[in-house]
């Protein structure tokens, strides 16, 4: 199996590389912006902006993660939120001096998706028990190898292994929407 950073790079006369980084990374992609807007709409919408803005700075990659790109994708997919309610701030504002109706988006960025970005997931990590949480750690944050995680956790790589599974889907299960979103109570209530 490639890494990530073989995959980027042979996407350049490979179409089925950059497809298959896509495989890897889009469903989390797609959760993490989910469990944010509230919306499967906008979240599939603010997937597919991370990967075409991924492609497009591809070639301005650096790798700092050991061969993963997938802190990066998730910086993207970051910066889309924040860029997406602050332009409808920022249109809101104008359209009210200028007293011009704006016309609504089917789905319109809230604040409400950066409620508790960083706090979510750092709550989450500390929920974890210490074994799975060093090994999510050294996995998702610092990029490290299965084998280095071994060495560092005194287990075999396999274990390892074991142990960031766990920990990922513990995260996503504790990462769920626990409270409906402004979007998601319209919804219902329609």
């Amino acid at each position: 199996m490639r890494t990530d950073i073989e995959l980027l790079v042979a996407s350049d006369h490979d179409a089925h590389a950059f497809r298959e980084l896509y495989d890897r990374y889009a469903q989390a992609i797609h959760g993490f912006c989910r469990r944010r807007t509230g919306d499967h709409e906008a979240a599939l919408d603010l997937t597919a902006e991370t990967f075409a803005q991924a492609w497009q700075s591809r070639h301005r990659f650096v790798d700092q993660r050991a061969g993963s790109v997938g802190p990066w994708l998730f910086g993207i997919a970051r910066n889309l939120l924040l860029r997406a309610v602050r332009d409808r701030r920022i249109l809101a504002e104008a359209s009210a001096r200028l007293h011009v109706r704006q016309d609504r988006a089917v789905v319109t960025p809230d604040e409400e998706w950066l409620d508790g970005l960083d706090a979510d997931l750092e709550a989450a990590l500390a929920a974890l028990p210490a074994a799975q949480r060093s090994a999510v750690e050294l996995r998702v944050l610092h990029d490290q190898s299965y084998q280095q995680i071994g060495d560092a956790l005194d287990c075999s790589p396999g274990a390892a292994r074991i142990r960031v599974s766990r920990g990922l889907t513990a995260l996503r299960s504790r990462l769920r929407p626990t409270r409906p979103t402004r979007a998601t109570r319209t919804r219902r209530a329609s």
